[in-house]
């Protein structure tokens, strides 16, 4: 039988080689706070509370994790990783289940610290320290705990040096001349540790991928792929695939999300969170338990809801606490993360829609469509409803009027009007100001009549999987893609269609990529 059954395998469909790259030079990259939490807490423990008075991340590209690479820490922001790494140092020493996975051994003595500064300051670091490197940290807790009289207060001061330090707090991947290409560079193998745990797990190392870096085992293919498989295999790749979608759907806005309860009699201060866990839940599955076509993400009925959410759906609450897989009707006008609140709210208005907004978001984040800001002498502001203009598409209509603004409107708001039958928080309508709503349009040639026939629209277009393919590149390589890039991401497209667009598979090629393997030289 096994003959049979090897040739009911489809093989892989034949693909042109990649093509040439001239890679960019290395970036360092500041860790994003929840970089930051899951580094700590893989560690020192689960239970460690993780300061949160940071300087807040701040996007660059669609994406914090290049805000990372080119946005500066200020003076303020260096006092507060200091007081973060003493306060973390104080909960791992003074905490009896962290203090015992911190410290291995039974003397308190200068052999003692200088072992656990040596095993911390290797997974914090993701490489070894060397010997000078240790020397100053298990100097510097010596002396503290003979100025403070405390073996372990002066512990957590040589702890907090770690935890403050560059190397922790950014990831320094500087590379190396390739020994079988002479005058290229490549990432060495503790770099590729770092680069492959932070794309796929959004966090450090752990032991075995460390050692594997320091075996030099993961400048080869086989070693890399092994280790792909293991981490893609690990819970903390549904977390890595999590906090990608988080990223690029700006889906962390929500959790300040503010709405006028006078005009949305269903909001609340947790419609954020839940909406957030709705959109997240849903990739998870989808990248996961499916791992299935990303463009089923626009059309999907399956979602996972709370009874909050589904009160603003307007159906069944799935589970009487937290959330839950459920089926969304085909007659309630919704499917895909376009009909969830995360988007629907968030790209909207306190008080009211904004087809502009939604558009936009389509155009920009999904399709990676870049667009012009208006001019700064424009006036941007639409009429207030009136007789002459009851309805958002009589308002934004009178608006396009004016050339100025016809010319983005153009590309937005034929978009964001099929969504008018959701109003600023998502809930369902068929009337505004109690006029019918009129939601057809035109998505790059294809029509539709409602949000649910924009949503198949939006799966077929083929900027779809591009846009995509280049928005994780970006956020596994750290950087902003230029000009030299954009053949390889092309390339990358091309195989992500022809593999079905599955997001593992995809996660799969980048790492492969030359484009995340090889580095510039320092200038």
């Amino acid at each position: 039988m096994l003959p049979l059954l090897l040739a009911c395998v489809t093989p892989d469909p034949p693909r042109e080689p990649p093509p040439t790259l001239e890679p960019a030079g290395p970036v360092l990259k500041r860790l994003t706070a929840a970089q930051y939490g899951n580094s700590l807490r893989d560690l020192l423990g689960d239970t460690l509370v993780v300061p949160d008075d940071l300087e807040p991340d701040a996007a660059s590209d669609g994406l914090l994790v290049v805000g990372g690479t080119v946005n500066s820490l200020s003076s303020l922001g260096v006092e507060q990783y200091e007081t973060a790494a003493f306060d973390v140092a104080a909960q791992a020493l003074g905490d009896e289940t962290l203090r015992a996975r911190l410290i291995p051994c039974s003397t308190e003595d200068d052999a003692c610290a200088s072992a656990v500064l040596e095993a911390l300051g290797r997974r914090a670091w993701r490489r070894p320290l060397t010997d000078a490197e240790l020397g100053r940290i298990t100097d510097v807790a010596r002396n503290a705990s003979v100025v403070l009289g405390d073996w372990d207060r002066g512990l957590e001061y040589g702890v907090a040096s770690i935890l403050q330090s560059p190397h922790f707090l950014y990831r320094v991947e500087l590379g190396e001349d390739d020994p079988e290409l002479p005058g290229e560079h490549r990432y060495t193998s503790t770099d590729m540790a770092t680069r492959l745990s932070y794309f796929l797990w959004n966090s450090t190392p752990d032991d075995e991928l460390l050692a594997a870096g320091e075996a030099g085992e993961l400048v080869t293919d086989a070693g890399i792929d092994a280790q792909v498989d293991r981490l893609l295999a690990d819970p903390r790749a549904r977390a890595g695939v999590r906090d990608f979608f988080d990223q690029m759907l700006m889906l962390y806005e929500l959790e300040d999300l503010s709405k006028d309860p006078a005009v949305y009699v269903h909001t609340s201060s947790t419609v954020g969170s839940s909406a957030r866990e709705e959109t997240l839940a849903l990739a998870e599955w989808l990248a996961f338990d499916e791992d299935g076509d990303y463009r089923d993400f626009y059309t999907s009925t399956t979602t996972f809801i709370d009874s909050k959410l589904a009160t603003i759906y307007a159906v069944p609450a799935p589970s009487l606490a937290g959330f839950a897989e459920t089926v969304l009707p085909a007659d309630g006008g919704r499917r895909g993360f376009l009909g969830h609140v995360s988007f629907l709210a968030l790209q909207a208005h306190p008080t009211s829609t904004s087809p502009t907004r939604r558009g936009q978001f389509i155009r920009e984040v999904l399709f990676c469509t870049s667009l012009a800001a208006p001019p700064a002498d424009v006036d941007t502001s639409i009429p207030e409803p009136s007789a002459s203009y009851p309805t958002m598409r009589a308002r934004l209509q009178e608006h396009m009027s004016n050339p100025e603004c016809s010319g983005c409107h153009m590309l937005t708001d034929p978009i964001g009007l099929g969504f008018e039958n959701f109003d600023g928080l998502g809930g369902w309508r068929v009337t505004e100001n109690d006029n019918p709503i009129n939601a057809s349009g035109d998505l790059d040639g294809a029509p539709f009549t409602n949000a649910w026939g924009l949503a198949g629209a939006v799966h077929d277009n083929p900027n779809l999987g591009p846009c995509l393919t280049r928005t994780m590149y970006q956020y596994a390589t750290g950087h902003a893609v230029d000009d030299r890039e954009r053949d390889l991401i092309s390339w990358h497209a091309d195989g992500f269609a022809s593999h079905d667009f599955r997001i593992q598979w995809l996660i799969r090629d980048i790492t492969a990529s030359s484009g995340f393997r090889r580095v510039g030289a320092v200038e």
